[in-house]
């Protein structure tokens, strides 16, 4: 787990508490690039930028007993949950694999966003309380697939989940999704304009 580093950018201010989540277990990527490139606009708006490197962390992404038995949280863990609460936007950077998120990122949220932190069930009821409300987040999805056959015929199911049955569930609004795709052909051109777009997500956090 590490906090984001870009350089020579300017001097975090009093803005709003961003924690970015880079949701990939690779260790070099296009994801990588493109969560520098918005943690450098945030940067230049004064905002306060934090990281969480999914990869470079140390936890089970099994939550091997369900609800049903608790499983000790490791230190990583722990410190995500604080980040989480101290944070005021969210930002998740993360590929889609075989049209949903990897597996690394679902065994965060698996082992995170635990019933009492991010949601607490009602006693007699099938409502629900949302511990994550006031949140707000930007996901920047990088996929092979284009955007329009990923929506249509494919139905978006990455996206679905995450807005609506994991962010939404825990009352974090979606502000923004933005996707970078095809990224299997595109060249250095395109790429570039991506990591363009990106930063300029970053200055309106």
């Amino acid at each position: 787990m590490t906090e984001g580093k870009s350089g020579a950018t300017p001097l975090e201010g009093d803005g709003k508490r961003i924690l970015l989540i880079l949701g990939t277990p690779k260790k070099d990527s296009l994801c990588h690039a493109l969560a520098e490139a918005y943690s450098l606009g945030a940067r230049s708006k004064g905002h306060v930028v934090r990281q969480l490197r999914l990869g470079e962390m140390q936890f089970d992404p099994i939550l091997r007993e369900g609800y049903e038995q608790s499983q000790n949280l490791e230190p990583d863990l722990l410190e995500a949950q604080r980040l989480i609460h101290w944070a005021e936007h969210l930002v998740f950077v993360y590929p889609v694999w075989w049209g949903g998120i990897p597996a690394l990122l679902k065994g965060f949220f698996d082992r995170v966003f635990l019933p009492g932190f991010a949601f607490k069930y009602r006693n007699r009821s099938q409502l629900w309380d949302k511990l994550l409300s006031g949140r707000s987040a930007d996901l920047l999805v990088t996929m092979d697939t284009p955007r329009w056959y990923f929506r249509w015929i494919y139905g978006a199911p990455a996206h679905r989940q995450m807005v609506r049955t994991i962010l939404g569930f825990c009352g974090i609004k979606t502000r923004r999704l933005s996707e970078f795709a095809p990224v299997r052909p595109s060249n250095e051109e395109q790429r570039q304009s991506w990591l363009r777009k990106a930063e300029a997500l970053g200055t309106k956090a």
